[in-house]
């Protein structure tokens, strides 16, 4: 039986912060092959998602990269598959795992929706990672802010 997980580096960024914002995501199967669960390849997305702030924009990233998971598994694939959230911001990283507490009132939401969203699968953990493992997530966020600047 296939081990079913998969490995999601997110990112998300503002110019100004607050500033123009957006978020990257790459899904991809752990040993970075293509997977029965994804098809073929990883899955890349970069989008705009407006003004706001980093550390909202880093929570943005994972709530898309989480319902696009679902979306690209199915509930029932979803519901039997291990998630593990790849991330290069420590402060998102340390508050989503529990050490610590969040005092700002706009990430508490999202914060909720995250841990809503970690119950349609199997299991979600989340890895802080230095930046220059998390290249391509990082890239997909510039990219999609260069475009908006042109």
């Amino acid at each position: 039986m296939e081990n079913k997980k998969l490995v999601i580096h997110t990112d998300g960024g503002a110019r100004g912060n607050p500033g123009p914002a957006a978020i990257g995501a790459v899904i991809a199967a752990p040993d970075g092959r293509a997977s029965t669960l994804l098809g073929r390849g990883d899955k890349t997305y970069g989008e705009f998602i407006g003004e706001t702030t980093n550390n909202v924009a880093e929570y943005r990233a994972v709530i898309f990269a989480l319902k696009k998971a679902k979306q690209l598994l199915g509930k029932t694939k979803a519901e039997e598959t291990e998630v593990e959230v790849l991330t290069d911001s420590e402060l998102m990283y340390k508050q989503l795992e529990g050490f610590y507490k969040i005092k700002n009132d706009g990430i508490q939401p999202l914060f909720i929706t995250i841990w809503n969203l970690k119950q349609d699968f199997k299991k979600v953990s989340f890895k802080h990672i230095p930046r220059e493992r998390n290249r391509e997530a990082d890239r997909l966020v510039n990219r999609t802010l260069d475009r908006l600047a042109q």
